[in-house]
């Protein structure tokens, strides 16, 4: 074998070596991002987990197509984690919480597990839920501060992560003043996860989002407003301060 045979050869051996290596680190990477991924969401490997969407004003079975839209930002994560998820009606979940891991969509307004949740696990979160117009109504009172609704202007939404126990699955909350907040939670979910997963680890959080201008941009322009943990696991004070809609 001359020379340049075993230089070719030679080549040929330390570029496969070198693929390989690529490879391996590449693969290490990826599933250690999965892992990461799958602790925060909860959902190992073909494990389960839950769906609970709320119902269309004035419709018995029908969701509002925003909801539509948030469900499939959800299944998305959630196929990225290798899990499968069941989709149920909020009237119909009938069953506790921890076992499994929980996305519940839409205000207490229209989904009654939203309201049981807010109750047990973020007593000092409010919303009017009047149904006579009203300045207040569908605003957010967290801790002593309101938040109201400009339809299509400036809306609010909680986005929280909830763990009830130390060997519990996460709740997540999509509680919006309107459908369209609640895909843009869930989108801020799809797009932050690495940086949520990051600063809060698996502790809870609940934090407040604003969409800005919905009528114009839809979904995508969001703002968070605050991180409101402490204020929202705490029952409201009696003093409450107003909050005009984009302030």
């Amino acid at each position: 074998m001359n020379d340049d045979v075993r230089n070719i050869v030679l080549g040929v051996v330390a570029a496969g070596i070198s693929a390989a290596l690529g490879w391996v680190a590449r693969n290490y990477l990826w599933k250690r991002k999965l892992r990461r991924k799958q602790a925060f969401f909860g959902l190992p490997d073909h494990s389960e987990c839950l769906l609970v969407v709320n119902r269309a004003a004035g419709h018995e079975v029908a969701v509002h197509r925003f909801d539509v839209f948030a469900l499939l930002e959800l299944s998305s994560l959630i196929k990225d984690c290798g899990a499968h998820a069941q989709i149920i009606q909020h009237d119909l979940a009938q069953q506790g919480f921890g076992e499994r891991t929980e996305f519940c969509l839409g205000g207490p307004y229209s989904n009654r597990r939203m309201g049981a949740h807010l109750a047990s696990l973020l007593p000092g979160v409010k919303m009017n839920v009047d149904s006579e117009p009203s300045p207040d109504r569908g605003a957010f009172q967290i801790g002593s501060e309101r938040y109201r609704l400009e339809n299509g202007v400036c809306e609010y939404v909680i986005l929280a992560r909830l763990t009830p126990g130390p060997d519990s699955r996460p709740v997540f909350l999509f509680c919006g003043q309107s459908a369209i907040t609640n895909q843009a939670a869930t989108r801020y979910l799809a797009r932050n996860s690495e940086k949520l997963a990051r600063k809060h680890g698996s502790n809870s959080f609940c934090l407040l989002l604003k969409v800005v201008n919905s009528h114009a941009y839809g979904p995508d322009v969001v703002e968070l407003v605050a991180d409101v943990t402490r204020a929202a696991q705490e029952p409201a004070p009696v003093i409450r301060t107003s909050h005009r809609a984009g302030s």
